[in-house]
């Protein structure tokens, strides 16, 4: 399947000079949704993953459906205040200034596989931050898994010596 013909592009968004590549048109063709989510499976399956780990909040959208159809479990990443039991965080940088991000402190066993998916592959900042929670928790990161990578910005770079699945690159 073409997934990219389910992508749409939004020039100047959300700043001047940037081409957003919306998800939104895959997601809403029941059949593309499935056929995406199936290879990100496929891949999760031939890795032996154990548990879903996703940022907020397009990597919900991707690993849901993943870990349902594994039935395995998913953790959510979330901004800080966001999750209401303990958590253990990290901080990272962003293009201008930096954010935390949280996990439950009881959401990774020792020695668990973890998956961690998103949307879309940047400039790795968010992937790089949600593997050192994991990892801080014990668990071993066996790949990240992607619909988009911009290749342009590098992610790559960010998480290096990690495993990457994309189904599609720009």
């Amino acid at each position: 399947m073409d997934f990219k013909k389910y992508i749409a592009d939004v020039p100047d968004f959300p700043e001047k000079g940037i081409v957003f590549r919306d998800i939104s048109p895959l997601m809403a063709d029941g059949e593309a949704y499935k056929a995406a989510t199936d290879k990100i499976v496929e891949y999760a399956k031939d890795k032996g993953v154990e548990m879903i780990v996703g940022p907020e909040a397009r990597g919900f959208i991707v690993g849901c459906p993943v870990a349902y159809e594994m039935q395995i479990g998913f953790s959510p990443c979330r901004k800080k205040g966001k999750l209401p039991r303990e958590t253990i965080e990290v901080s990272y940088g962003l293009e201008y200034g930096s954010d935390i991000l949280q996990l439950h402190k009881d959401s990774i066993k020792p020695g668990q596989k973890v998956l961690i998916t998103d949307d879309l592959l940047a400039t790795g900042g968010t992937i790089a931050a949600t593997i050192k929670l994991v990892e801080k928790l014990g668990g071993i990161v066996v790949g990240a898994a992607f619909f988009i990578e911009l290749e342009e910005l590098k992610g790559r770079d960010k998480i290096k010596g990690y495993d990457i699945f994309t189904l599609m690159k720009y």
